[in-house]
């Protein structure tokens, strides 16, 4: 145990995630057993930079682990992004008397850290919580598990909408440059058919399999749309009309899911993941450990530099693409 290390600073950066008030709750309590003080700072870089800090312990994060978002809530700021206001925040934590931080968020935020610590030398651990899962050194993100659940959940309900019409949906859900959110929740939604960023589907071949559906009795479809597919053109609109122009057979409607993935309760997967994350996290800073994320790999917690995190790339399960063709037919 590293006793210089006397109180740990926890805050959430960049997007809100399901999760990140179970895994703030983690580190509170962890430090309470350790009998370390706890700091949690508001707003983010921020708040860092504006001295925005609040003491906690154990009570303090009681009734939150079931809640989505963050306490500590979460805010962009240009300011970090130099010298100057890196200095500005290290002056602030110095006079807090903080001597490491738990940062829970993206690559963006781990990004922030990893160059504070090149600077000042701040002890940094940081949690990945996003909802679009592409964290490397992780096979899952915090709000992962929720975000795909609250998607399939509501492509349920417009599955008995557009049964019930014998119209086709396209479903827009998140996922700017990777799939995982589509391809998870598609398959376990049903879905005809799938759109993410690594598989170019192309356009005919997907009117190829709209036709297929048709012919095989299919009354009515769902395909599920990443936001960052380039089958669509600029937005998932065009996509409707060049189906509606070349298909004419089909009534289409889209419907664009949005921020709704980003909130409510975390699913209990969340909720233990976070809370194991979170012990990690403080109990890695009192081992003298810095510049790791805390991942799982294989159901084990596993560390990984924070250069590779941000660098490195998730990859698109290949064999759920090969199952979403297989029950498709």
């Amino acid at each position: 145990m590293d006793t210089k290390i006397k109180k740990i600073a926890v805050f959430t950066s960049g997007g809100d995630s399901p999760g990140m008030n179970a895994a703030i709750r983690s580190v509170v309590r962890t430090c309470a057993y350790m009998k370390i003080d706890c700091v949690g700072i508001y707003r983010g870089y921020e708040g860092m930079i504006e001295g925005d800090f609040l003491p906690m312990n154990a009570r303090s994060v009681n009734n939150i682990i079931n809640k989505g978002g963050t306490i500590l809530k979460s805010a962009r700021c240009p300011e970090f992004r130099t010298h100057e206001g890196r200095q500005k925040a290290y002056n602030q934590l110095k006079s807090q008397g903080v001597d490491a931080m738990v940062v829970i968020g993206g690559d963006g935020s781990f990004t922030g850290a990893l160059l504070f610590n090149e600077e000042f030398g701040m002890p940094v651990i940081g949690i990945p919580g996003t909802i679009d899962n592409d964290i490397f050194g992780t096979r899952y993100t915090l709000g992962f598990d929720t975000a795909i659940n609250t998607a399939m959940e509501v492509i349920d309900k417009i599955r008995d909408t557009a049964s019930s019409h014998h119209r086709l949906f396209f479903v827009e859900v998140m996922g700017r440059d990777v799939g995982h959110i589509a391809l998870n929740a598609g398959v376990g939604a049903g879905a005809e058919e799938i759109l993410i960023p690594e598989e170019n589907l192309g356009l005919e071949r997907l009117l190829e399999s709209l036709k297929r559906s048709k012919l095989t009795g299919k009354s009515s479809s769902i395909v599920v749309v990443a936001e960052g597919d380039k089958t669509t053109g600029k937005n998932v609109f065009q996509l409707k009309e060049y189906v509606e122009e070349h298909l004419p057979i089909y009534d289409v409607r889209v419907c664009v899911l949005g921020h709704m993935q980003r909130g409510g309760a975390p699913t209990c997967f969340d909720r233990v993941l976070a809370s194991r994350m979170g012990v990690k996290a403080v109990e890695a800073l009192l081992e003298g450990k810095t510049n790791l994320m805390v991942g799982i790999l294989d159901d084990d917690i596993a560390f990984t530099p924070l250069s590779e995190a941000i660098k490195g790339k998730t990859k698109i399960n290949k064999e759920l693409i090969r199952v979403s063709d297989i029950m498709s037919t």
